[in-house]
């Protein structure tokens, strides 16, 4: 299987094997940490409710164990639009040492330790890169940003900022809500038809008690109709394990958030 877990003590997280290269990345789980309470283990969101001093330490300790500097991540407010963000040395910091990021749902850079990061607690995150031209981008897709299309448009963006060529980009769809616990109603899944057309049909089921839909299917279509040549999902569905995983469904506010990071590296210095 291509999606991993890695382990530092207590603390675990996930990875996939095909974003090989000068880049580290992590798809953190909830289990590590020293949140307490509700957030218990290992809570990375900052407006969980937290103290901002358990959060800080957590990112420490993800960050020693994947190969990042809390000083060196950056991301933004999440508010399931479909804006894409092109950032460069300059917002190293931004969220977690010091404020001013601003609306973006997913975030692109060429600039070596920028630690780029999303967040999710069901919603599906994706890590984007480009091996030949040294690139990389992090998606949040809940299904409003899903239905809107943002890591086609992220892989647009990256396209025309950086030159990327999509068949050689590397795509991993990080754990999320799967079809199995994801139950809608009609607005859902019409969103989906209306963007993609018959494509969503597959990844749309119908049942007695409302609609399944299938987060990670959809956004598969989309980075393949963007053309991306190697895309990796991991099989996790955040709401069948809340134990591992913040699940918004299953624990509703009181839960903290899963990080997912990405980040060049400079050659040589590959540590995943």
């Amino acid at each position: 299987m291509s999606f991993v877990s890695r382990f530092a003590g207590p603390l675990e997280y996930r990875v996939s094997d095909r974003l090989q290269g000068p880049v580290v990345h992590c798809f953190s789980t909830r289990l590590g940490g020293v949140s307490q309470g509700p957030l218990s283990g290992l809570n990375l969101g900052t407006g969980r409710g937290d103290r901002p001093g358990n959060v800080v330490k957590n990112y420490r300790l993800l960050g020693r164990a994947v190969g990042f500097s809390p000083g060196e991540l950056v991301f933004a407010r999440q508010v399931h639009e479909d804006t894409v963000c092109q950032v460069d040395g300059s917002w190293r910091g931004r969220g977690l040492s010091y404020p001013g990021s601003g609306d973006y749902d997913a975030l692109i850079t060429d600039t070596p330790h920028v630690a780029l990061t999303v967040f999710s607690a069901d919603c599906t995150p994706i890590l984007l890169y480009d091996p030949e031209h040294g690139a990389i981008g992090a998606v949040h897709s809940g299904w409003r940003g899903t239905a809107k299309g943002i890591v086609k448009k992220a892989v647009q963006a990256m396209t025309r900022a950086y030159g990327c060529r999509p068949q050689a980009m590397v795509a991993a769809i990080g754990p999320c809500i799967g079809p199995c616990c994801f139950a809608t109603r009609e607005d859902v899944p019409q969103a989906m038809e209306k963007a993609l057309g018959a494509l969503a049909l597959p990844a749309i089921c119908r049942q007695a008690e409302g609609y399944f839909v299938d987060l990670k299917l959809l956004n598969r279509i989309w980075l393949q109709e963007a053309g991306v040549g190697t895309i990796d999902t991991a099989p996790d569905c955040t709401g069948c394990d809340p134990v591992r995983y913040w699940s918004h469904r299953k624990l509703g506010q009181a839960r903290g958030s899963m990080a997912n990071v990405i980040m060049l590296t400079d050659e040589g210095e590959e540590r995943l």
